[in-house]
């Protein structure tokens, strides 16, 4: 089973006291103790990133390790990523990250790691990422779209809610037909995918949303808040 969790915000690195949508991640493997891997790329395998990644992932019950194309791993990269059960991406430059994968060969290693049922997970650069197209703020202050890996279909815009250019930014773009129409999550939320059909949206925040975003439309979609205790 091919699966994908995307982030809009939310996580190990921007909500450290509320662990709802990392545990939910782990739960999605269906194993008792999940190898999972931590691809900091798009923040330049930024030391601190990782630091929070193991202070968080080394407390739970799994199996945590990173990937760092700085300092790549001694084994071969297919055979190291592929004997994962999760990976887990995280945010910042997305364009960055796209190339260095393309240059490593990771783009195509991840897609068959995916068709294989790892299961992707990713927040902001690492939500974007898996999309046809993404809103991002890599070339700069002003927010642009950006081709990327295409495992899913149409856009993807993070961090709806908690930076006010992203919605008008991500319509403005929309209304020029620079972007394909396509969804938008709030911090906290979680888009999770089964194949490339969207299976359910699930939150760490009560008020939380997502949405599916095209020219001249914004649909709120049902999203689910996992701190209840019914959830299941």
């Amino acid at each position: 089973m091919k699966q994908i969790i995307a982030l809009g915000g939310g996580g190990f690195s921007m909500e450290p006291d509320n662990p709802l949508l990392d545990l939910y991640i782990l739960q999605q493997s269906q194993k008792e103790t999940p190898k999972i891997c931590f691809i900091p790329t798009a923040s330049g395998d930024a030391d601190s990133y990782i630091a929070r990644f193991y202070d968080f992932f080394g407390k739970q019950n799994c199996e945590p390790t990173h990937l760092s194309l700085f300092k790549p791993p001694a084994q071969a990269l297919e055979e190291f990523v592929l004997s994962q059960d999760i990976l887990y991406v995280g945010g910042g430059n997305t364009k960055n990250l796209l190339a260095l994968w393309k240059e490593w060969g990771l783009d195509r290693i991840i897609e068959k790691a995916w068709k294989q049922g790892i299961v992707l997970a990713g927040i902001s650069a690492g939500s974007i990422c898996w999309f046809e197209q993404g809103i991002t703020d890599s070339f700069g202050a002003e927010l642009q779209p950006l081709t990327c890996l295409g495992f899913l279909p149409g856009s993807n815009c993070p961090h709806y809610d908690e930076e006010a250019h992203r919605r008008p930014a991500f319509q403005r773009l929309l209304k020029q037909g620079q972007i394909k129409p396509g969804l938008a999550a709030d911090d906290g939320v979680a888009l999770h995918f089964i194949g490339q059909d969207l299976h359910c949206v699930v939150s760490s925040r009560p008020d939380a949303k997502a949405y599916r975003v095209g020219e001249g439309y914004e649909y709120e979609l049902e999203t689910r808040f996992i701190g209840k205790p019914d959830f299941a």
